[in-house]
């Protein structure tokens, strides 16, 4: 289990070991369950046991921050997950929390360097990094168009560092409310990793844009299918 604390001028994160061996068990055998009512998870199979992995699940509610990793996090995988979430999400005790279980600020409609570097950063370092690939909650089950960030830092730790064996994980997550209450149902389908070294022998700009767009067309095949 990677509990090291990264950071640079401005971009910090670290996973508390203890703090995570409290809220995960919390989160995914006593509030998800309880609040929720079926639960529905595919494709567990296709989750890496190693190497670096961006998770790219949809974004439909503030609860897929515990959704994900009920699904493919530390209890299911091994594995701890670190996020790249919101700037506005990362204020008060609530920022606190989600630094010390491995996320980190980032402003969707401007990134600044030191958070996309930290990403890199993150994931040369062999771990899992959730990033929201539609940039924003949107709750009418429908896939949006993706940003562009989230092929750029994939490409960038393949350039980096080569052959590491960098994926991608697409990841549909949907809810039968799109304002989930007590007994909403949740569907969580989790798709084949994309490698995302079959697009680095092309330049930067059309590589990137490739990748965007297979991530994007999985994403939508992923809801036409539930």
């Amino acid at each position: 289990m990677n509990q090291s604390t990264l950071s640079n001028n401005f971009v910090k994160s670290s996973v508390n070991p203890w703090l995570i061996r409290l809220v995960y068990p919390l989160g995914c055998q006593l509030i998800i369950p309880f609040f929720f009512g079926r639960i529905t998870v595919t494709g567990r199979e296709n989750i890496p046991a190693t190497d670096p992995v961006i998770v790219t699940p949809t974004h439909r509610s503030r609860w897929d921050a515990l959704i994900v990793p009920y699904a493919v996090g530390r209890l299911v995988s091994g594995r701890d997950l670190r996020f790249m979430v919101m700037s506005t999400e990362m204020t008060g005790m609530q920022g606190w929390l989600i630094r010390h279980l491995g996320g980190f600020p980032v402003d969707v409609n401007r990134p600044r360097l030191d958070s996309l570097e930290h990403s890199v950063n993150i994931l040369k370092q062999g771990e899992m990094l959730v990033i929201f690939p539609e940039g924003g909650i949107f709750r009418d089950n429908q896939v949006h168009p993706l940003k562009r960030g989230v092929a750029r830092i994939a490409l960038e730790v393949e350039s980096q560092k080569p052959n590491c064996g960098i994926k991608i994980l697409p990841i549909s997550v949907r809810y039968t409310n799109p304002y989930p209450n007590w007994g909403t149902d949740v569907v969580v389908k989790i798709e084949t990793p994309i490698d995302v070294s079959k697009y680095h022998q092309q330049p930067m700009k059309s590589g990137s844009a490739k990748l965007i767009h297979d991530l994007e067309i999985i994403l939508k095949n992923l809801y036409e299918i539930q």
